[in-house]
């Protein structure tokens, strides 16, 4: 119900903290699946930044020229940093927007346009995509979050 914070125990019945929970696991999993990616293009690439990665091409003089950087692996690196620049301040003011009782209607429009924005912007990244569309999908994104931090402040302002 509006303006009525969760308790602890409830809320696994709690419909805006179960949406809460399915997108951010959503966003979650989606910035873990960059690691994989990351190391999908670093092997593909042969681009290592770790002596000891380049072991199975080869020994010494031999292996050192597979410590180098790559293009393709740092354009997935930087994808991964944004995700986790943007991610985490999600799941962080996401959890306390969940907590402040919003409507069931409101949260869903600010989780999903949220974890939409992400999914674009990575593949934005990875395609890549022409500008203005990776801009505009973190600051669509970005907007989201600042959206339920004013929102949270807003209902729970103590200062």
């Amino acid at each position: 119900k509006r303006g009525k914070m969760a308790k602890s125990t409830q809320l696994i019945d709690n419909e805006v903290f179960r949406a809460y929970a399915t997108y951010t696991g959503i966003v979650l999993l989606k910035m873990m699946l960059m690691s994989l990616i990351t190391a999908y293009f670093r092997i593909t690439k042969k681009a290592f930044v770790n002596p000891e990665d380049t072991a199975s091409f080869g020994k010494g003089e031999s292996a050192k020229k597979y410590l180098r950087t790559d293009p393709d692996v740092e354009r997935v690196r930087r994808g991964h940093l944004n995700d986790l620049e943007n991610i985490v301040p999600f799941v962080g003011i996401g959890l306390l927007y969940a907590l402040s009782g919003p409507e069931l209607s409101t949260a869903l429009l600010h989780f999903r346009i949220f974890v939409g924005a992400r999914i674009l912007h990575t593949f934005a990244y990875l395609i890549p995509l022409p500008q203005p569309g990776r801009g505009l999908s973190w600051a669509v994104g970005y907007s989201v979050t600042f959206s339920m931090a004013y929102r949270v402040l807003k209902t729970v302002w103590l200062l």
